[in-house]
């Protein structure tokens, strides 16, 4: 028995609880992508599963239906997985643990995947049913949406004859995405020098920042919540400027599209300066405590001597010169809003999320999520980075850069979903531009004249784990849809 039996729409349920037991973290969809394969074989309906993993999937018009234009049905099958610390499960193998908590439904340690899940249990339950009434539907189920677009990118689109795309990775009911910003990752490979450690002259000391919300780098970003990797260096640099300790290591992030809870470093702090240094970094959390109550409110920083409740024991650190050089780097690179919209009173025009911070034997590694609705304020962010790492000695890659996705003054296809949403619920949807990325940027590009515009239930903590959506608000646009598809079409 399924933890998420007995919810309606009983197959909408079914399939997000059946694909919750593949393991589908970005960069792991083979097995996901058969199991959509072979869905669509037991049922006789057409398949392409490309070399990327993107599946298309096609179902004929039902009776009545075989005169009105196909639609485009889309979404991704990649989650972004995230888990808590003490969480035992390996997301790359294991099952996600399922549950039901005041009308929602979570995941137990971990993201939950509702990004973009319920799409794909949307599609599938559409394709099982035999009572849905619906045109010619085609299916696009896409790969590595939440680390680069990557599958969207290299998608064969040719065989397709619908001029209109409904994606399903909206995250709130009562919206219809219009437009949305394009995006780049940036890394930031900072070279390293280590030396051997001498610890009769020095305490070891792990500090680590705990207790954000985090949240996703697109549209939370302009909720000011803290940034664990930034507070971290923050906290680092304001402690180096008063005492000569070394960097051992530092580790922060799952995901760079994703607002960094936690991070930690391993540090060396000469003896005779210990209580200096703790000093430091008490003050420091202190401001950022004060800066963050209204957002952050469980922001803490904990700091643990070797010999205590835990061994640190490493056997190399950073050069004095080179912890001086890394810290300059990590605090002098942006983070957050750079620029609001003109045109759009509080939309988020341009910014950037250093999600992931790791150190790869001689490098450290910092790895951003730059975006903008304005493709050439996108380049100068990069670089500008660029410019900045590049004092510090560093490298930058900037790869998977997407292209926004440009509001359409004339779609009759957004007409006719603002039609039926005000029929069925006595008002009119709100239109709304976003600063996440969707994938109809690129689809738009690869089609033609399509007219393109993005639904979905309401989600909450999206990128996190307390990731949930409401089990009600899937119902609601699961009947919405349907009518939308049942809608004989007067605008060919």
């Amino acid at each position: 028995m399924g933890v998420l039996d007995g919810l309606k729409p009983a197959g909408v349920f079914h399939f997000f609880e059946e694909i919750s037991r593949i393991p589908h973290g970005s960069g792991n969809e083979k097995q996901i992508s058969d199991y959509l394969k072979k869905f669509a074989g037991e049922r006789g309906l057409e398949c392409i599963q490309d070399a990327l993993n993107n599946i298309i999937i096609i179902t004929e018009a039902t009776p009545g239906y075989e005169q009105e234009a196909p639609y485009i049905l889309q979404g991704h099958m990649d989650m972004v997985t995230v888990k808590k610390p003490d969480c035992d499960i390996d997301m790359t193998k294991d099952p996600l643990r399922l549950c039901v908590r005041d009308g929602r439904v979570c995941a137990e340690g971990t993201s939950l995947g509702g990004d973009d899940g319920i799409a794909v249990a949307y599609i599938l339950a559409l394709l099982d049913a035999q009572d849905i009434k619906h045109p010619r539907l085609e299916m696009v189920v896409t790969t590595e949406e939440e680390t680069g677009l990557t599958g969207a990118q290299g998608i064969d689109l040719s065989m397709l004859r619908g001029r209109q795309l409904i994606n399903l990775d909206n995250e709130e009911e009562g919206v219809i995405i219009t437009s949305c910003a394009g995006g780049a990752r940036v890394d930031v490979d900072i070279p390293l020098q280590w030396e051997t450690v001498q610890t009769e002259e020095s305490t070891v000391m792990q500090i680590r920042v705990q207790g954000l919300q985090g949240g996703h780098s697109g549209s939370e970003i302009d909720k000011g919540r803290g940034n664990a990797n930034c507070l971290l260096g923050r906290i680092l640099m304001a402690a180096a400027q008063q005492t000569a300790f070394r960097l051992a290591a530092v580790q922060g992030g799952q995901a760079d599209n994703a607002i960094p809870r936690e991070a930690e470093a391993v540090v060396l702090v000469p003896k005779e300066a210990l209580t200096q240094t703790l000093d430091c970094i008490d003050k420091e959390t202190a401001r950022i405590k004060e800066e963050l109550k209204q957002t952050d409110a469980g922001f803490c920083v904990v700091c643990r001597k070797s010999g205590s409740e835990r061994q640190y024991e490493p056997e190399k650190c950073l050069t004095a010169a080179c912890t001086k050089q890394a810290l300059s780097c990590l605090t002098a690179l942006p983070n957050g809003i750079i620029a609001m919209s003109e045109d759009v009173k509080g939309l988020v025009q341009t910014s950037l999320n250093l999600g992931i911070m790791t150190l790869i034997e001689e490098t450290l590694q910092l790895s951003y999520a730059v975006r903008s609705s304005i493709d050439k304020e996108k380049e100068m962010l990069c670089k500008r980075m660029q410019e900045i790492a590049g004092q510090a000695g560093a490298e930058t890659q900037v790869r998977s850069a997407y292209p926004g996705w440009a509001y359409r003054k004339e779609s009759p296809l957004r007409d006719r979903l603002s039609t039926v949403y005000e029929r069925m619920y006595g008002c009119l949807p709100r239109m709304q531009a976003i600063h996440a990325g969707l994938e109809c940027g690129l689809l738009t590009a690869k089609i033609p004249g399509l007219d393109c515009v993005s639904i979905g239930p309401d989600m909450a903590d999206v990128h996190t784990t307390e990731e949930s959506f409401s089990i009600e608000s899937v119902a609601r646009m699961w009947d919405y849809l349907l009518a939308v598809l049942a809608e004989k079409q007067q605008d060919r």
